[in-house]
């Protein structure tokens, strides 16, 4: 068995795509609209869907905003540098939401970001 992907449904698709591959640097491995369901599908990742897992966005066609709610936490995506990665983010248009720095509790450096639908995506920076 294995974590094939982790699926969140956005309210703008192209919005979406833009942000985790211009943003977050992943791939768009495959996307398909559905029009007898009314619902677009699109599969991003780091790396292929044989070698790992990746981000499943949903977009149902005539909904534009969703609540994220209480239950949901984050993703989390290994980085080399989370210092240099909040850079990257802050200069391609996204929002970081904590700066990289160590975890309040524990040494290891960590940051959070935060795609246009309001998911959060925290970095964790590779021990070295």
């Amino acid at each position: 068995m294995r974590i094939m992907h982790t699926m969140l449904r956005v309210g703008d698709m192209d919005r979406a795509i833009g942000f985790y591959n211009n943003v977050l640097d992943m791939k768009l491995l495959r996307r398909k609209d559905y029009p007898e369901g009314k619902f677009t599908l699109a599969f991003l990742g780091h790396q292929s869907e044989d070698d790992g897992a990746v981000l499943e966005l949903t977009h149902n066609w005539g909904v534009d905003h969703y609540e994220i709610g209480t239950g949901y936490g984050h993703i989390a995506i290994e980085v080399d540098d989370a210092y240099a990665a909040c850079e990257r983010v802050k200069q391609r248009g996204g929002k970081v939401t904590r700066e990289a720095g160590p975890m309040k509790h524990g040494s290891t450096v960590i940051a959070f970001v935060e795609d246009p639908d309001g998911y959060k995506i925290e970095f964790i920076q590779k021990k070295h």
